[in-house]
């Protein structure tokens, strides 16, 4: 039987710290040797603490556009009060009689970097046996954090340099031609269900930052689950929903609200109809069934950061894959960082939700609230200035669509339940407005010709989408059979079953 060597926990972990200094001093020696490294080479990647403590402060002179040089990196350590806990000015001298020629600066780097994901693989290796004496989990639920571990190691060292633009071009016919010769309504981002919106934004694209701007029940949330539920059941694309007012159990409520035609209200005090072709039990069965294999992962943590919603993320997408995320809602959000200014924070959350985005190239629509500036105009259709905490929501955003409707601004309005759906920015495409009706009893939105009757919406189709959500008597869906009994059953009881199968 193998075993772990006795003496391994007391080896020295890989590092080479003569590569460390001459890092250091070439940076010191050379303005321009830090260009070669910064964008790839991490504080973490020393060994060293003392080490690690000179680069960032280097790596800050180069954020400021100052210079690089000895006597800058010793005032800015002696301004932290650092200077002495890295041995001095004269530690610094030392560094540079280290390094021969700057010149070599990437082929040291490299060393500290290697070094650096050496130690990462034994500490995920050592995650990796500490799962292995985890009998009470499941082994595919290990195999596959085990996997992640790696996955994560894995990922440090794959950074891609610059790509030639004959590379991308090729890329971007492939693309073209493709769309050219598929069938009409597909479109090159997410769909987000709701055909006019689709034609405007050809869905949700990949990296960009969508944001769904609207005061209080105005139905944000509405509108994003029918964005994701659609993804989810049409389109098979994995979500990551990133939950920070409603509990998991609030939306999917909402979801088999929407999907089976049963009112939220009666879902919420448990007014069931049994009767005839209206048998809520039997929707509710039937929406069960639909929805229990929707790839949408939902994490409800009351007061989450980008950092580990990013950590999530990736953790989701190296396991399941993922497509879209959305977040409800901003300024729900904490800052990694704290600051006196919450417009400073905002700004922080917006920058990082882009950078999740491009990170893990999906869409990323996140929810805001509105400034009540705007319900002190005297007309209140929203602007871009509107936009609550801060003027980098709207900088960092792709898209911002807003939802305006005129029945909950005034009293007596000829639109009821009409919602404007305004795409105020497209960094990439045409601005514009759709219309939707708003079914406030089943929680959706739907398509204005569905809503008036032009289209019968079968219960839980869910309206407004380019097919809406399966229908509940197709076959399309593995029905939950109601278990066989030699007497009469009440329809309550087939029910708790359901619950029970799905526990």
């Amino acid at each position: 039987m193998a075993t772990q060597s006795p003496n391994i926990k007391y080896r020295t972990p890989p590092q080479d710290l003569e590569a460390e200094a001459s890092v250091l001093g070439s940076l010191m020696m050379d303005k321009n040797a830090i260009i070669k490294v910064a964008d790839w080479l991490e504080s973490a990647d020393f060994y060293r603490d003392i080490h690690r403590i000179i680069y960032e402060a280097i790596v800050s002179l180069y954020s400021k556009n100052e210079p690089i040089d000895i006597l800058n990196v010793s005032s800015l350590l002696k301004s932290r009060k650092q200077l002495e806990g890295v041995g001095g000015s004269s530690f610094l001298a030392g560094l540079l009689n280290t390094v021969a020629t700057p010149v070599h600066i990437e082929a040291y780097a490299k060393l500290v970097k290697n070094k650096r994901i050496l130690r990462d693989l034994i500490s995920a290796a050592g995650n990796i046996m500490e799962l292995g004496y985890r009998e009470d989990r499941k082994l595919e639920e290990l195999v596959d954090e085990a996997e992640g571990h790696i996955y994560a190691v894995a990922k440090r060292s794959m950074r891609e340099d610059f790509v030639h633009l004959k590379e991308t071009l090729g890329d971007a016919f492939g693309r073209i031609d493709r769309l050219t010769n598929q069938e009409g309504g597909v479109y090159r981002g997410v769909p987000t269900g709701f055909t006019q919106l689709d034609n405007l934004l050809s869905g949700l694209q990949q990296s960009d930052l969508v944001i769904l701007a609207a005061r209080p029940s105005f139905g944000k949330t509405t509108l994003a689950l029918d964005m994701a539920r659609y993804a989810a059941l049409h389109e098979k694309i994995p979500v990551a929903l990133f939950s920070l007012e409603m509990s998991k159990e609030q939306l999917v409520d909402r979801l088999l609200s929407s999907v089976s035609g049963v009112s939220l209200w009666k879902l919420r005090t448990g007014r069931l109809s049994d009767r005839g072709a209206n048998n809520d039990f039997t929707k509710l069965q039937q929406a069960f069934a639909i929805l229990q294999d929707a790839p949408i992962y939902i994490d409800d943590a009351i007061s989450s950061t980008v950092f580990q919603m990013k950590t999530l993320a990736r953790r989701l997408q190296s396991r399941h894959g993922l497509g879209l995320v959305v977040v409800d809602y901003l300024q729900l959000m904490q800052a990694h960082t704290r600051s006196d200014s919450r417009a400073q924070e905002v700004s922080e959350i917006s920058r990082g939700l882009k950078g999740l985005a491009r990170e893990l190239n999906v869409p990323v629509l996140a929810l805001s609230q509105l400034s009540r500036a705007v319900e002190h105009r005297p007309t209140q259709v929203p602007r871009l200035a509107d936009l609550r905490e801060s003027g980098s929501i709207e900088q960092d955003a792709d898209v911002v669509m807003f939802i305006y409707r005129e029945d909950k601004v005034k009293e007596h309005s000829d639109r009821p339940n009409i919602a404007d759906i305004i795409v105020a920015k497209h960094r990439n495409g045409p601005t514009g407005k759709i219309e939707l009706y708003f079914d406030a009893e089943n929680v959706r939105y739907t398509s204005l010709d569905t809503a008036h009757g032009e289209q019968q919406i079968p219960a839980g189709q869910g309206g407004g989408a380019h097919i809406g959500v399966p229908h509940l008597s197709g076959t399309s869906h593995k029905i939950i059979s109601k278990p066989k009994s030699a007497g009469k059953k009440d329809e309550s009881d087939d029910f708790a079953n359901i619950i029970a199968d799905l526990q």
